[in-house]
Formats: structure tokens, C-alpha cells, sequence
């Protein structure tokens, strides 16, 4: 998936994976405050001895709810930092034995999120709010169901109510996607900063790091985002996320060869779809297509495995067959999406899946419901910009293609080359 796109479809997900459990966890630990920071696989090796812990801890006392809960959300997060999908099975067990509770409704929300059941995620997050009325995290599952769901109303309501009953880091990095989602940059900036100051953790600290480095990086400020990528990395070092922002940041500068070691010892450490993606492009632009064809292979797979432990994702397999020039595959991909929501993301999906297919009029009509809360998103541009050269629309064509490019000259390896060929032909004229 497209580095901008990879973010339009995952960023709220990696919200509640990443901030869920830190709720669910208890207080903040005592890494924080200039400890030394965290390598990934000293992070697993943390969440595992957790897990133990309560394993043990229900072995004595099998009818401790908040314990059975506890470990849900535990599972949910190792397979978030381990690209392991068969946690989600052991956190739906683990939940399943927290019982009808609070707590075991955000859990099982959270899990919803994760595999992208996002219509069952709304119903046990109303569930937890009902159970649990001051629960800043239930509203948190709410709303990252919600604006996955394209609900824009009901998820800024959620936001504002989780802001109201706990203004913390995940309250104000969910306002900043808002922000973001409606074209206020400045505004998605300044929650993340109110984000960070309410950091108590690394793990919260690498996180708000990693997000205001996107929003750099999503806006062609490289040296920027490097900073916050960096700054993240000296609070919890080697951090998935922030790895991939900085093997972004070393590609667009012109480094591909530490570009692609660092994706090869990413994907090697988390096989994640959009890591592998990226990967992909990376490799197909720098001329290496037959170690591109072994990633988008092991993709395939990586997204079968996911499949087959209920995290359907029909957006992101969408784009990445489009991207692929299978149309076919993509917009049946797409329309299975587009069948249980109609978020600006998968409009965009839509829209990008008809203009392969050659329907290119109907494609602009998603294209205009994916920029209808005003998003500045390159490859929602980049998009909107060949569907509208396909239409013959050439100075509207030319504005989409220059939009893309000022917003993000490397929204893609790939694609940003081919938004770059596409304007120079309109220009010329041919």
C-alpha cells in the first residue's frame, strides 16, 4: 500500500492498538522519563512476561474478570507488535472469560477494530459505554469504529467526549485525526503536541512522535519528520513504526540502498501488509522487480493468513490490485468494502478500482465523496488527478497532479513517479 494511503487506512487502528492496552495496562511505568529505551524484541519479550504473569494469576484465581480482560487486551497487542494473527483467537477466548463486563466490552471492541469489523466494534463499544458511562476508553473504540465506518458526526461527538472525561494521549491523538481527516493541519499538529505533553510513557511518547512525523512527512517536510521519527526512536528504541518512518524519510532523500536494508530488516521482524507493501514499491522502483515480485508474494500470504484469523481487509487488498493493474480484483475488493461501509477511505478505494476498469465517470463520483470532509491527501490527489486526465479534464487533471506532488513528492516510490510523467504529458500536450 502507498505510504500515504497505508496511513489513511490504519492510522485510527493504530491508535487503538497501541493506546487501548496502554489504558487497559494500569499506570504508567517506570521507563519514562529518560530510562533507556525499549528495542522491539525487548518489547515483546515485556508483553510476554505479562501474559505469563496473568496466565499465572488465573491458574489461582480463574474467576478474576479484570485479569481475564486484561490478558484479551494483551493479546491483542502482541499481535499488533508481532504481526501474528493467531493472538486475536487467544483474545477473543481471553474475553469471552472476562463475562458480560465493562472492560471486556471495550476488549472485545478493541479486537472488532483490530480485525476490522468495525460494525462490531461500534456495538461493543456502545455496549462498554453503557456498562461503563465515564469510560474515556470505550468512547476511544466508539470513535475509531465510527470514523472507520464514515460516521463523521457520531465520531466527533465520541472524540469530545472522551476529550471531556480524560484529556490524555489518546483522547487528543484521536482529535488530531479528526483534525487531519477535515483538512486542518495545523489543528491535527497542535492536538498531537497536547498529545505528547500528556505522554507519560515511551511507548506513548514513540507514538505521538511517529504521528507528528507523519503529518511532516505527509506535507513534504523531510527534515522535520525526521526529527520526530528520531526523537521517538531515543525514547523507545527500534520501534516498528518509527523504523518505517525513518526508511520513508532515507528513500525520499535519494538513500535507496539504507532504504531497503532497513525495510528488509523491517519486514523481517514484522511481516506487517503495508510494511511489505512499501517494501514492494520500493524495490519495483529501484529497478529490482523480481525481489519486488517475492515480497508482493509473501503480501499475499501475509494477507491470506490474516484472513483466515478474521481480520478481513478488503480496503487494503483493494489498493494494492489496483496498484498491481489487476481491475478486476480491485474493484471486487472494493465493492465487498464499500458493501459494509462507505468511509472516505474506501471511496477513495472505489473510485481508484472504477478508473482501472476504464469507468471513469463513475469513479469521480467516489473520488468526490472521498474528498468531501477535505483531506489533504496526496494520493487521494494523485487519484482524482489521472481519473480526471482519463476524462479528458486536463487543466482540473493538471491542479489534482501539482495538489499531490506540493502536498507530497513522495506520497509513493511509484506512483509519485507516475503523477510526475502524467503531469509533464498533460503540460506537453500529448
Amino acid at each position: 500500500m502507498k505510504y500515504q494511503q497505508r496511513q489513511a487506512v490504519a492510522v485510527v487502528l493504530l491508535v487503538t492498538a497501541a493506546l487501548a492496552h496502554l489504558a487497559a495496562s494500569g499506570p504508567a511505568d517506570s521507563r519514562a522519563g529518560g530510562a533507556p529505551p525499549v528495542p522491539a524484541v525487548a518489547q515483546q519479550n515485556q508483553m510476554h512476561r505479562v501474559v505469563h504473569q496473568l496466565q499465572q494469576r488465573l491458574h489461582s484465581l480463574p474467576q478474576d474478570k479484570a485479569s481475564w480482560a486484561q490478558l484479551g487486551a494483551s493479546y491483542v497487542e502482541l499481535a499488533r507488535v508481532t504481526a501474528d494473527p493467531s493472538y486475536y483467537a487467544k483474545a477473543e477466548g481471553a474475553l469471552k472469560n472476562a463475562g458480560d463486563t465493562g472492560l471486556a466490552a471495550i476488549g472485545m471492541g478493541t479486537l472488532a477494530n483490530a480485525r476490522h469489523d468495525f460494525h462490531a466494534a461500534r456495538d461493543w463499544a456502545t455496549k462498554a459505554i453503557a456498562a461503563l458511562p465515564s469510560s474515556a476508553e470505550a468512547y476511544g473504540v466508539l470513535a475509531d469504529a465510527l470514523t472507520q465506518l464514515g460516521d463523521d458526526a457520531g465520531a466527533q461527538d465520541a472524540v469530545q467526549k472522551m476529550l471531556d472525561l480524560k484529556p490524555n494521549t489518546a483522547s487528543f491523538a484521536r482529535a488530531s485525526f479528526h483534525f487531519e481527516l477535515h483538512g486542518d493541519v495545523d489543528g491535527a499538529r497542535d492536538a498531537m503536541q497536547r498529545a505528547l505533553t500528556a505522554a507519560a510513557t515511551p511507548e506513548e511518547i514513540a507514538f505521538c512522535r511517529y504521528r507528528l512525523g507523519e503529518l511532516a512527512f505527509d506535507h513534504n517536510r523531510l527534515d522535520e519528520a525526521a526529527q520526530h521519527y528520531e526523537q521517538g526512536l531515543a525514547a523507545r528504541g527500534d520501534d516498528m513504526t518509527l523504523t518505517q518512518g525513518m526508511a520513508k524519510v532515507t528513500a525520499a532523500r535519494g538513500d535507496a540502498p539504507a532504504a531497503l536494508e532497513d525495510y528488509r530488516r523491517l519486514v523481517s521482524r514484522a511481516p506487517l501488509p503495508q510494511y511489505l507493501q512499501e517494501y514492494a514499491e520500493l524495490l519495483e522502483a529501484n529497478g529490482r522487480t523480481e525481489e519486488a515480485a517475492k515480497q508482493y508474494d509473501v503480501l499475499s500470504e501475509q494477507q491470506r493468513l490474516m484472513e483466515s484469523q478474521g481480520a478481513s481487509d478488503d480496503l487494503a487488498a483493494a489498493l494494492v490490485a489496483a496498484d498491481r493493474g489487476d481491475g478486476m480484483q480491485a474493484l471486487r475488493r472494493a465493492e465487498a468494502e464499500w458493501s459494509r461501509r462507505q468511509s472516505v477511505f474506501v471511496a477513495d478505494a472505489m473510485s481508484w478500482a472504477l478508473h482501472m476498469n476504464g469507468r471513469d465517470a463513475e469513479a469521480l463520483e467516489y473520488s468526490d465523496r472521498a474528498n468531501a470532509l477535505g483531506w489533504q491527501n496526496a494520493t487521494f490527489s494523485y487519484h482524482r488527478g489521472m481519473i480526471l486526465a482519463a476524462l479528458g479534464r486536463v487543466a482540473e487533471a493538471q491542479e489534482a497532479l501539482v495538489q499531490a506532488l506540493r502536498l507530497n513528492a513522495n506520497f509513493s516510490p511509484l506512483q509519485a513517479l507516475k503523477a510526475g510523467r502524467k503531469l509533464a504529458e498533460l503540460r506537453g500536450g500529448r
